[in-house]
């Protein structure tokens, strides 16, 4: 065998090992999600709220409570998250959204969501019906380009 062969080999062992620990640590993070999500199942209650405002900003800015800030850990105290601030009943809160529906979220409206604790994890209209999205804009370039693949028969960019 030639060193060629031998550098492949132990490149192959190396990727292969890698593979095998990123599906163990894989595994392992998917049921500490699961189980976070049946805490939050657990705790979650529907709330009419008002929404004043909504945000991406960081953890230290957001005007959460500082034991909810010293729980984070410290690589994700610097990461942008969505924030909504409400008036729940005679007291306006800052709450966390789900990244999900963070875009249906309607401002300055009342609507009944769902909270678990500090998290919203959906959002309805105060009558019972789903918040759409609003679309977002396009511009005219993307316009463009869409006509002419619709010209053409090509499927459309998302």
């Amino acid at each position: 065998m030639n060193t060629l062969s031998i550098v492949l080999l132990v490149i192959l062992a190396v990727l292969l090992i890698a593979v095998v620990a990123l599906y163990f640590l894989g595994k392992r993070a998917q049921k500490k999600q699961e189980a976070q999500q049946e805490q939050i199942d657990a705790m979650k209650q529907t709330v009419s709220m008002l929404v004043i405002d909504k945000k991406r900003m960081k953890m230290k800015d957001s005007g959460l409570p500082q034991a909810v800030i010293e729980q984070t850990p410290r690589l994700l105290r610097g990461s942008k998250f969505p924030v909504v601030k409400a008036k729940v009943g005679p007291q306006i809160m800052t709450l966390v959204c789900d990244e999900k529906i963070f875009d249906m979220v309607p401002v300055k409206k009342e609507v009944k969501a769902v909270v678990s604790g500090i998290y919203i994890t959906d959002v309805k209209g105060l009558h019972g019906k789903a918040v759409a999205a609003p679309k977002k804009k396009q511009s005219a370039f993307r316009n463009a380009i869409e006509k002419l693949q619709e010209k053409a028969g090509a499927k459309p960019l998302k």
